[in-house]
């Protein structure tokens, strides 16, 4: 089982259509982000896809500060 919770929403593909895919993803754990391009070394992305995985690695790094921020001691 992986610790690593991936971005449901992002679905961002090659606009060459070779199949590439980038994925984001949160390890539940401790907070880290992992950005990966799958089944190659590259992308190449519309500027629509662009935005979509900006706003995926948005979302990760709001989930990572959720996780590693301590709950304040009052």
């Amino acid at each position: 089982m992986s610790a690593y919770s991936s971005d449901p929403d992002l679905a961002v593909y090659d606009v060459t259509g070779n199949g590439t895919e980038v994925d984001v993803a949160t390890n539940l754990l401790n907070g880290d982000i992992r950005l990966s391009i799958l089944w190659t070394q590259e992308i190449l992305m519309s500027a629509d896809a662009a935005d979509q995985l900006a706003d995926a690695l948005r979302r990760a790094a709001a989930q990572s500060r959720s996780i590693t921020t301590a709950p304040s001691a009052d």
